[in-house]
């Protein structure tokens, strides 16, 4: 699904601003301005980019562009008010993976969704295993195209899901498939917009009883899933493994 409108760097300013000086007031609000626009042009020097190419091994691999260095000037100006984009370890992936297998459920059940996808790199990986269909919902529709060209591309002998696809699209609107879910998350939104999706999930899901689960990388709000009824099944170092049941 296409955004309605498109994200703009003058339409998230406004919008930022607006929720910024409603929650936090003035003064914070423009310390909190000059701090994102400080780590933008931080970011920006040549030592930065080079050090951001240091995750584009998986690229070399499997001739694949998921790589945060090659992201515009534009984008990386528009995560530092949505959420930046920050391809997934492979290691650390297939730890993860590893941690859901132990519960011997059946992938083949399953959808997998990564909310916050970028440029597709998890999507890929999750594909290596067999999940019913593989869905990815990102915001940007620069990072968006290049994931839809990173599916075309990846042809790995591994792939065992038949169906992946990269969604354009505001994740606070996105509607959950009626089957198993494995939700995917690497800090994505913010507090507000991570509570209206997990809303929306838990509706879902209470509407309609079904396995949920959800892999959280960096897991920063995982209160947010314990508050509205998610348990908190693992507790590792770098993610956090939840499940929701009514």
């Amino acid at each position: 699904m296409a955004l309605s409108r498109p994200v703009t760097i003058p339409s998230t300013l406004r919008r930022w601003w607006r929720e910024g000086l409603a929650r936090d007031g003035f003064r914070q609000t423009v310390f909190n301005l000059a701090n994102h626009l400080w780590q933008f042009l931080r970011e920006s020097t040549p030592a930065q980019r080079r050090q951001r190419y240091g995750d584009a091994d998986y690229d070399w691999d499997f001739r694949v562009d998921t790589t945060s260095a090659t992201v515009s000037w534009r984008d990386r100006l528009l995560g530092e008010f949505h959420s930046c984009y920050q391809p997934t370890e492979p290691a650390l992936f297939r730890e993860m993976m590893a941690t859901m297998s132990s519960l011997e459920i059946d992938f083949r059940d399953f959808t997998f969704i990564d909310v916050g996808s970028g440029k597709g790199r998890v999507l890929l990986m999750a594909a290596d295993y067999p999940f019913s269909r593989v869905i990815g919902v990102e915001l940007l529709s620069a990072l968006h195209r290049i994931a839809e060209q990173n599916i075309d591309t990846y042809y790995e002998t591994r792939r065992r899901c038949p169906q992946v696809e990269s969604r354009c699209q505001n994740a606070v609107d996105f509607e959950f498939p009626g089957e198993p879910i494995v939700l995917y998350l690497f800090n994505p939104l913010g507090e507000v917009n991570l509570m209206k999706v997990i809303s929306n999930l838990t509706r879902s899901l209470t509407r309609k009883p079904r396995p949920a689960y959800a892999l959280y990388h960096n897991p920063l709000l995982e209160h947010v899933l314990l508050n509205a009824g998610w348990r908190k099944l693992r507790g590792e170092q770098y993610y956090s493994l939840f499940s929701f049941t009514r």
